[in-house]
C-alpha cells in the first residue's frame, strides 16, 4: 500500500488495518509542561521530543523503514518541579495507566513495536518500568531513547535542566522562544564536591529542582548557541535513525527457539 502519510493520526481506519504489520514501529513521543528558567519555554521537553520524533520517522521512512508518528503525550510525571509555577504534571500512577492503555490500544492494531522517543528526564524511570510492563500484558516489543544532555564547558558536570544542552537545542529548533538576555548560570557546586552521592554517582537522592536554585535551573545554558544545538539534535537524530534498523528486527525471545 502506498501512504499519504506517516503520521498515525492521518490514517483512516481502513487504511491501519492494511498499512501497519507486526513489524511496523511505532514512535510515541514524550515531553513534559514544566519551568525551564526565565529564558527557555514551558514546553521546551514538548518541543524536542516532537522534533526528534518527526526527524526521526522521516528520515527512517525515506530510508525504507516501517516507521509512524504518534502524536506526543505532553502531560507527563514532572513532580520535581511541582513547586514551581507553570508546572502541569500527571502523578507517576497516573502517567503509568495512561501509557499501559495506550499499549492495550495499540495491541489492537497491526503493530507490535513502539519507540518512546523521551525529551524528559523526570519520565525516564518510569517508562522503562512501562516499557516492560507493555512486554508482559500485551507481548509487544518496547522501546525507550532518553537522550541526556552533555554538560557544557561551566556546568561541572551537572548540566542537568535548561543548562547549556536543551538551551542550545532549543536555539537550534526554535529561536523565537528562547529569550537569551534573562539566562542566568545555576550550578549547584557544592555536589561536585562529593564523592559517592550526587547525579551520576554511585548513590542517589531525590531533588525537587527548586532544592537548587529559585529559577530551577540546575546547569549554565549563558555559552548556549544554535550551532552547538544542531549538532546535539543531528547527534541524537542519527542515533534514532541507526538504531530502527535493529528495533525493527529485534526478537530476543528467537534464541530460546529452534
Amino acid at each position: 500500500m502506498t501512504t499519504r502519510t506517516r503520521r498515525y493520526v492521518d490514517l483512516t481506519t481502513a487504511e491501519v488495518s492494511e498499512a501497519l504489520s507486526r513489524d511496523s514501529v511505532l514512535v510515541l513521543p514524550t515531553g513534559a509542561i514544566e519551568p525551564h528558567g526565565p529564558h527557555l519555554p514551558l514546553s521546551t521537553d514538548l518541543v524536542v521530543a516532537e522534533a526528534l520524533g518527526r526527524e526521526l520517522v522521516d528520515r527512517g521512512a525515506a530510508l525504507g523503514h516501517d516507521v509512524w508518528l504518534l502524536p506526543a503525550l505532553s502531560y507527563t510525571k514532572s513532580d520535581e518541579h511541582a513547586r514551581l509555577p507553570g508546572t502541569m504534571w500527571l502523578g507517576a500512577h497516573t502517567l503509568f495507566e495512561t501509557i499501559v492503555d495506550l499499549g492495550r490500544s495499540i495491541a489492537a492494531t497491526p503493530a507490535r513495536r513502539v519507540l518512546f522517543v523521551n525529551g524528559h528526564g523526570g519520565n525516564s524511570a518510569l517508562l522503562e518500568v512501562a516499557c516492560r510492563e507493555l512486554r508482559r500484558r500485551f507481548d509487544l516489543q518496547t522501546f525507550l531513547y532518553s537522550g541526556g544532555g552533555r554538560p557544557g564547558p561551566t556546568e561541572c558536570g551537572f548540566g542537568i535542566h535548561a543548562g547549556f544542552t536543551e538551551t542550545s537545542m532549543m536555539l537550534h529548533l526554535r529561536p523565537d522562544l528562547v529569550d537569551m538576555r534573562r539566562a542566568v548560570r545555576a550550578v549547584p557546586e557544592s555536589l561536585a564536591e562529593h564523592r559517592y552521592v550526587g547525579f551520576g554517582k554511585p548513590v542517589r537522592f531525590g531533588w525537587l529542582s527548586d532544592d537548587f536554585s529559585a529559577s530551577g535551573v540546575i546547569g549554565d545554558p549563558t555559552p548556549a548557541n544554535a550551532d552547538q544545538g544542531k549538532v546535539f539534535f543531528e547527534d541524537a537524530v542519527s542515533t534514532l535513525v541507526g538504531a530502527i534498523g535493529e528495533i525493527a528486527s529485534f526478537d530476543p525471545g528467537r534464541v530460546l527457539r529452534p
